[in-house]
């Protein structure tokens, strides 16, 4: 039994997605209920989905919330960032990330968590925020589970 609200929350949202998704394995369908169920279960997000990686840059997939960027350079912002990386990226203020992209004036803290199948970098979970500070480590590391049951249906040549 999770032993705080948020860890509850996440504990809650990895049963409902790993439902929800089970057996589906086309990667377009997983990413928009994925987006969808993360922007309207969690608070204070102006924006959740995903960017995939095409070649060199990562494009924009399924999301919820304003029209965003459509391409992003490996090693560019935040989700640039931990694409090359291949870690979590926390930003509480995203004015303050050297080169950050601005898809959205209204976004003041950042998550991107890297999604990765059989070891390749198949691209990115972002989730955005109005308030300063939003994310936490509690956030990663349920963030993280949410990315690890996205990942567990996608086949690598899919992505």
């Amino acid at each position: 039994m999770p032993s705080n609200p948020k860890q509850a929350l996440y504990a809650s949202l990895a049963e409902q997605l790993d439902a929800m998704i089970d057996g589906e394995g086309d990667l377009i369908a997983r990413a928009a209920n994925t987006a969808a169920l993360l922007f309207g279960s969690l608070p204070d997000l102006n924006w959740a989905g995903f960017y995939f990686l095409r070649g060199e840059q990562l494009v924009l997939g399924p999301f919820q919330g304003k029209p965003a960027c459509l391409r992003i350079a490996m090693g560019k912002g935040v989700c640039g960032t931990a694409a090359v990386d291949r870690r979590t990226v926390i930003v509480d203020d995203v004015h303050k990330f050297p080169g950050h992209i601005a898809c959205d004036s209204c976004s003041n803290s950042e998550i991107v968590v890297p999604i990765i199948v059989d070891d390749w970098l198949i691209g990115v979970l972002d989730l955005d925020s109005p308030k300063f500070g939003r994310f936490d480590d509690q956030d990663k590391v349920g963030l993280e589970r949410i990315a690890a049951i996205f990942a567990a249906g996608v086949e690598p040549d899919d992505a």
